[in-house]
Parts: C-alpha cells; structure tokens; sequence
C-alpha cells in the first residue's frame, strides 16, 4: 500500500513538473515569443518571465529582435552600356513587429534576399560602368529605400546595404586600366605643359623687368651726368669771366698796361721757344722781329673790351 502511494506521489510530481515546463515560458533579453492560444495569435511576449494557459497557449514563434546581417550572394547585372558584371552584398535588417513577421509573410529573411538581388539589378541597368564604381552610395540609398517599402508589411526594417565587390570582366577591366593609365598619362603631360608655360612666363616676366630696371638705370646716369657737364661747363664758364673781369680790372689801373705787355710778350716768347723745341723743322713768321705790334694789338683788344662789352 505504501509502495503504491508512493508511485502515484511520483506521478504527481512528474505531472506537475510536465505542466509548470508546458505552462512557464522565460524569454531572453533583445528576443520576442509570438503566442496562440488554440492555434490563433494571442500575443507577444518581451523579455522576462511569463506563465502560460496549458494546453491552450503555446509559444509558436521565437525572433531575435538584435540587427540581423545577410550576405548577398554575387549575381551577374547588365549596365546601362551593355556591360556584365557581378556585384555582391551585405543587408542589414531588423525585426520591429514580431507577430507581423511571423504570419506576414514564410521566410522574410530569403524574400528580402532575392528582392535585394532584383532591386540591384534595377539599379545597375540604369547607369553606365564607369559611374557605378563612384555611385556607390546612391545605389545603395535606393536599394534601402525599395526593400524598406516592401518589407514594412512583414514588420522588418531594412537598415541599409552596402555593396561589397563590382567585378567587371577580364578584357573591360583590362580597358578601364589602360584608360585610367592614358588619363594618367595625359593630366601629367598637361602639367608638364603648364609648369613650362609658367616657367617661361615667369622668366619673360623677369627679364622685361630687368630691361625696365636697366633702362631706367642708364636714363638716371644720362641725367646725372648731364647734369654734371652742365654743373661744370657753369662753373668753369664763371670762373672764366671772374677771371676775365679781374684782369679787365687790372689792366685799367695805372701800370696795369705796362704788366700786360710783360706777360704777353713772355708767353710768346715762351710758347715760340717751346714749339722749336718739339720740331726739327721751324717755320718763322715774317713779323717775328716785331714784337712791339703783336703787343700793341693784345693791348689794344683788352682796352676794347670793357667798351665793346665783350668782357662783363
């Protein structure tokens, strides 16, 4: 008899612990439960610890609600210009609405996935090769933008997407190098142009400014040494006339005359016996012997003088 209440003791608590398994439901933390209660939706259940009716309300879906990152596989996309090549991804997206990605839709993550695939091919199709390699950010912007409006009924928030890798073939990358070479090549010689072009400009530049400063130099030193003639031809044309003035002034005293004879008689004498000194030959005036005229006529010119004004 005790061995048999304690069987049925057993059961009991077996059953028990079956029931608060069943009945007791603990969700981790960033996950949500969708629950039914006899096969409808009843509610969503967040983090915590939560008791559940037995045998009428079960936990049908579990989601995380953490950011969710799919790789999208490479796919081949035709350009605008007629171009293939294979494009690859990563799509970002999180689960906002549990009960609506559970009941919305099978398999939100292989829908959003394949529609990625054909919003990328869209995408491409509308610009040429070369711009897809610098529009990056806008293919990308209108991608989220198109997954994100088909997504919103399935309670799923497509965050964004980055394009991973655009493969274009061998034979048009091998072109696109040996175009970007050719425009490496060009913008060089361009600017090897224009530094001579430069460099000649400046040297031009400098040597008009060295002729100018050249010419203003000699034009400065014309001017000062004109003024310098001018100053000494003044200068010795004054002193001149002092001079003249002063033996005008002398002649006319008493003796005066008499001094003047003298001194012109002894330059004459000097400068005849200077030039019969430097020449082997000597030519003799005829008058040589008559001095006393060659003196009367010098005195006579500076009597005249003061009178005729020839001396101020």
């Amino acid at each position: 008899m005790l061995e048999n209440t304690f069987i049925v003791a057993l059961a009991v608590v077996f059953v028990v612990i079956i029931i608060l398994a069943k009945t007791t439901v603990i969700v981790p933390q960033q996950n949500a439960f969708v629950i039914e209660s006899l096969g409808k939706y009843s509610r969503t259940l967040r983090a915590g610890f939560h008791i559940l009716i037995p045998f009428i309300e079960r936990a049908a879906y579990k989601h995380s609600l953490k950011e969710l990152a799919i790789d999208i596989a490479e796919q081949v996309c035709i350009t605008k210009d007629n171009v293939q090549v294979g494009v690859d991804g990563v799509l970002y997206l999180q689960i906002l609405e549990p009960d609506r990605a559970s009941y919305g839709i099978t398999d939100y993550v292989f829908a959003i996935s394949q529609l990625a695939q054909t919003t990328l091919r869209s995408e491409i199709g509308k610009i040429d090769l070369d711009r897809t390699f610098e529009e990056r950010g806008s293919i990308n912007s209108n991608v989220v933008s198109e997954l994100d409006k088909a997504s919103d009924p399935w309670g799923v928030k497509v965050l964004r997407y980055e394009i991973k890798n655009i493969n274009p073939p061998a034979d048009v990358l091998s072109a696109m190098e040996k175009q970007m070479r050719a425009e490496r090549e060009k913008r060089a010689v361009v600017l090897t142009s224009e530094g001579e072009r430069d460099a000649k400009i400046n040297e031009a530049e400098g040597d008009k400014i060295r002729v100018i400063k050249q010419s203003e130099a000699v034009k400065e030193q014309q001017i000062n040494e004109a003024d310098g003639q001018a100053a000494a031809i003044l200068a010795i044309a004054t002193a001149t006339a002092q001079g003249l003035r002063q033996v005008a002034s002398a002649v006319s005293e008493p003796g005066g005359e008499n001094a003047m004879q003298l001194r012109v008689a002894e330059d004459y004498i000097e400068q005849f016996g200077n030039l019969a000194k430097e020449a082997n030959t000597l030519v003799v005036p005829a008058n040589l012997s008559d001095i006393a005229s060659m003196i009367a006529l010098a005195t006579n010119i500076v009597k005249k003088g003061p009178e005729t004004g020839a001396i101020t």
